[in-house]
């Protein structure tokens, strides 16, 4: 998915200046923007108040939209560079079509994991016959720079392994490993993220890492994150030094949990683009528009979407700044 922001603002994250090593509760609000033609989501990462979680650094939830008369997602190719999507459905489908010739369609419950590397671009869609409904989730994990310069490549997994608690709680575990369980999707920095459905009445305590800092992210009903209580559509940051989770609902709800070990290295994310410096974004933006090195998507029926103007401050990375 891309930021569609027409004057996206530059953001500089990493470093561990802002990872608390204890465990808080700081609730953090969305900011709404548009998606295409009928969609509009929630971003909560990067935010004001918190730029990552682990090497997690973007997060858009979006629905339960009615898309029934509505085309529904439509994003045209864009690049990415220096970082990995994941694309998290719960109702509806996304069609995807990248530059190293993928042609999936992404359903609920499935990963759609697209390792960008040095260069790659990409288009989703909703396809012309859709389902009503249209909910899910579109993440964005920062490549460390051992791995960044990589080829791109494209994965995509139906079968994801469950982690089935007490008191009600099933887990799908999308990336890294939860409580013993590893999901088949790459990561490059210890993380994790996994899919929580809580029925009504659960009441339960999910084992996690004390060296992880993580967040939990509201998809449906109305969950209990240690004591706080979340409406859909918000991020809980829960910092580090936890060894397990308490959580509860008293109707059937669902939650994201996010976490990873936190991103030492200092980057800078502007628009769909990773780097380390002003002069990196700044090439990258220069590749896509004169169509070179982010490759072509074939098969999409319209124009590629553009690149926003740079800013005219330099880009410098200075650290997770909050």
């Amino acid at each position: 998915m891309s930021n569609l922001d027409l004057r996206p603002a530059p953001t500089v994250c990493g470093g561990r200046q802002d990872v608390t090593a204890q465990p808080v509760r700081e609730l953090l609000a969305a900011k709404q923007v548009p998606l295409g033609e009928s969609t509009m989501v929630r971003r909560l990462l990067p935010n004001l108040g918190r730029r990552m979680v682990g090497a997690w650094c973007f997060i858009d939830h979006y629905g339960p939209d009615d898309i029934a008369q509505e085309p529904g997602m439509q994003v045209p190719p864009h690049p990415h560079m220096g970082l990995q999507t994941v694309s998290w459905l719960h109702d509806g489908e996304v069609l995807h079509r990248d530059s190293v010739g993928s042609l999936q369609t992404v359903r609920p419950g499935e990963l759609g994991l697209m390792t960008s590397g040095r260069a790659i671009s990409h288009s989703e869609e909703s396809p012309r016959e859709h389902a009503r409904l249209l909910h899910g989730a579109q993440l964005w994990v920062a490549l460390p720079d051992g791995d960044r310069h990589i080829a791109p490549m494209w994965e995509h997994h139906a079968g994801l392994p469950r982690v089935t608690g007490g008191g009600g709680l099933r887990a799908t575990v999308v990336l890294g490993e939860l409580d013993g369980a590893a999901s088949p999707g790459t990561t490059f920095t210890p993380l994790m993220g996994a899919d929580v459905a809580l029925a009504a009445g659960t009441d339960a305590r999910l084992p996690v890492r004390p060296d992880f800092e993580y967040a939990a992210l509201t998809m449906s009903g109305e969950s209990e994150v240690d004591g706080v209580r979340l409406a859909p559509g918000s991020l809980l940051y829960l910092g580090c030094g936890r060894t397990e989770l308490p959580l509860r609902a008293d109707v059937d709800s669902a939650l994201m949990l996010l976490g990873g070990e936190p991103f030492e290295e200092k980057i800078v994310m502007w628009w769909n683009f990773i780097g380390r410096s002003h002069d990196e974004i700044s090439r990258a933006r220069e590749d896509w528009t004169s169509d070179s090195r982010f490759g072509e998507v074939h098969g999409y029926d319209g124009a590629s979407l553009p690149a926003p103007e740079l800013p005219p401050v330099p880009l410098k990375p200075r650290g997770r700044a909050r």
